[in-house]
């Protein structure tokens, strides 16, 4: 935290100069927007040439590419990206000059305060769904909120909005505790498990950090936790803010009656305490997303919006960018890009792609850091045993080195049929030499496997 002598909010007044370190990244692009409409002077720095970069540039916002200590200029305070470390030339210039340092999650966390509502997403999985789910429901209530997700959303043509009403919508991560610098009104914990063991110690040491997070609720606002999940209730448990819950197996506030399913989606009334409080027609798949509209709706009724704007929203949700995406058609097959990384995602993917129907279901898959495939590796292999061809790619090793010498080779020899492709353009052969008419083609990961599957409809 660099040893600030006075809070983020100090400094986030109109006249100061704010440079943001990464302002091309996903979440750092909406800040520098926000601060901008907040009266700041913002400018920044990254590392490449990106759309974002040039959608700030238009907006007049100055972008030097590449890192330096002279880009600070005159600033008054620096925001930096989780991946900035102090060795950064411009932290480490920023500090010489007793510039402030503060990270991405605390600016956020300073806007949200000038928000009566902060509807904040966290879990450990489908917090980017359930934020965008949110972000429907709101715009079709005509809330004009201000969204940020950690995923572009079609909506929205990207994975933010800043919006001029009273209601501010955030997905909200947990690694490196960066939730605990927000201030919500409504917090939402869709589920909590083991993840990000490269931080936190263990389950426990994670569920202490979401009930920090639940604590961070005011006495009028809610706190919204999914009844099914056991670690996520044992994480609030003896909590003193009452608890909303939301379920499907479990006793909960608001759960679905009457489910079915047209033409494989599903279909269900939102009871709230025994009340009809929505129709919902989903046109995404799944067990797991039906959860995710439950918590998305319980978010709602709890802000006080009408049961027609939740009806309206969650009709028009066709998914998140990279969740369960269609990416096109090769030789019969259906091409589809999904962003799971964690095995309970795997999970809820490969049980939902299993049942809609596919003759098979043929996975190139991407692990995502060498601590994540290391912790995890007997799930993972339980789980890319459901599908009926398993294509891994290599380690996507993110912000990692590979100092446990662990490859997705070592995955593969745990796997009956598996295939372990060193490169992309392996993992693109190798789906190409698999496809049947039929099929149902799914390329996974948080990474870049995304473009395996593009490699492969290229050649179509």
């Amino acid at each position: 935290m660099m040893n600030n002598l006075h809070p983020i909010r100090d400094y986030i007044v109109p006249g100061k100069r704010a440079h943001l370190v990464g302002i091309g990244g996903v979440s750092m692009c909406p800040l520098a927007e926000v601060l901008r409409g907040m009266g700041l002077h913002v400018q920044g720095s990254d590392m490449t040439e990106s759309d974002t970069v040039r959608h700030l540039r238009s907006l007049d916002i100055p972008v030097a590419i590449g890192h330096n200590a002279e880009n600070l200029g005159d600033c008054d305070l620096v925001v930096r990206t989780a991946a900035v470390h102090d060795s950064n030339p411009e932290i480490a210039g920023a500090v010489a000059r007793g510039i402030p340092v503060y990270e991405r999650a605390q600016a956020w966390g300073a806007i949200m305060q000038r928000y009566p509502n902060a509807l904040c997403v966290a879990g450990t999985h489908g917090k980017t769904t359930t934020t965008s789910m949110c972000t429907h429901i709101f715009m079709a209530a005509e809330a004009d909120p201000t969204v940020m997700i950690g995923g572009t959303l079609p909506l929205l043509h990207a994975g933010y909005r800043v919006g001029q009403g009273d209601t501010i919508i955030l997905e909200s991560c947990e690694y490196c505790n960066s939730f605990l610098s927000f201030f919500p009104t409504v917090a939402v914990i869709l589920n909590v498990e083991e993840d990000h063991l490269d931080f936190f110690k263990d389950l426990t040491d994670i569920q202490h950090s979401f009930r920090r997070f639940a604590e961070l609720v005011p006495p009028a606002g809610s706190v919204i936790v999914n009844a099914d999940n056991a670690s996520a209730m044992e994480a609030v448990a003896g909590l003193e803010h009452p608890i909303f819950t939301f379920g499907l197996d479990h006793t909960a506030d608001c759960t679905a009656a009457n489910l079915t399913e047209v033409d494989g989606r599903p279909v269900f009334d939102v009871m709230i305490r025994g009340e009809k409080y929505a129709r919902v027609e989903l046109h995404v798949y799944g067990h797991h997303n039906v959860l995710n509209a439950l918590a998305a709706a319980s978010a709602a009724w709890a802000l006080g919006l009408p049961g027609h704007a939740v009806e309206t929203g969650l009709a028009s949700f066709t998914g998140a960018g990279r969740r369960f995406e269609h990416k096109g058609t090769y030789h019969g097959a259906e091409v589809y890009d999904d962003y799971a990384h964690h095995p309970d995602e795997l999970h809820a993917l490969f049980t939902t792609a299993k049942e809609m129907g596919y003759e098979r279901l043929v996975v190139a898959f991407q692990p995502h850091t060498y601590s994540r495939t290391a912790k995890l590796f007997e799930r993972f292999v339980e789980e890319l045993k459901i599908p009926d061809v398993a294509i891994l790619a290599e380690i996507f090793a993110a912000r990692e080195q590979n100092t446990l010498g662990i490859s997705s080779a070592d995955l593969c020899r745990n796997i009956p049929g598996a295939v372990y492709c060193s490169t992309l353009d392996k993992a693109a052969a190798a789906l190409r030499q698999a496809a049947r008419p039929g099929d149902l083609i799914l390329t996974v990961g948080a990474g870049d496997i995304y473009r395996a599957g593009e490699k492969l409809l290229a050649g179509v």
